[in-house]
């Protein structure tokens, strides 16, 4: 992960107000919302779909970790959603979809690393001053799916926002992998 990425989710897990607007201020959507919305809806089944699929593996396979907890509704984890970075044309339709479409801006002008790979520090729009969605029925699958539980990996959660998994996951560590008893067979 980014140095500088990594100052910012510690900045947004522990921030008790909004962060400030980046430089240039927020970039205007080109496409007119009487385009945006339609298209939207015309989407919004696909994106349940999917949604309800998912739910369903997780109740067939499930996750090592159980999400616990509520929403705070403190806003945080809107100010800095992280979208995969890709120069291809899909990866191109990809970023005018979630910056057009669905609502996110650029945080920052460039992509990050994180877990390797590039990715688009984005804030979003339709955040109300409460925490609370302006578009909340509308919402993206990153919305929805957050804090994301995996069924490889911990889960992805930000301090403060309500949210825990159990069981807890172990603190990082520098030497994690000497300490997996599966490794030692390997070694």
């Amino acid at each position: 992960m980014s140095d500088l990425l990594d100052d910012l989710l510690i900045q947004a897990s522990e921030a008790k107000e909004p962060p400030p607007a980046p430089s240039g201020g927020i970039p205007k959507q080109w496409v007119p919302a009487w385009i945006r919305q339609p298209v939207k809806w015309l989407f919004l089944p696909f994106v349940l779909f999917d949604y309800s699929i998912q739910r369903l593996a997780r109740k067939i396979i499930r996750p090592p970790f159980k999400r616990e907890g509520q929403c705070k509704r403190r806003g945080n984890c809107c100010h800095y959603v992280l979208i995969r970075s890709s120069r291809s044309l899909i990866g191109r339709l990809f970023y005018i979809w979630h910056t057009q479409f669905l609502g996110f801006y650029p945080r920052l002008k460039e992509p990050q690393e994180y877990e390797g790979k590039p990715v688009h520090v984005m804030g979003c729009r339709y955040l109300k001053p409460d925490g609370s969605c302006r578009q909340y029925h509308l919402r993206p699958l990153v919305c929805r799916q957050w804090p994301i539980i995996e069924h490889f990996g911990y889960p992805r959660v930000l301090k403060g926002c309500g949210y825990t998994s159990n069981p807890p996951y172990p603190p990082e560590t520098s030497d994690r992998l000497n300490e997996d008893p599966r490794l030692k067979v390997i070694q």
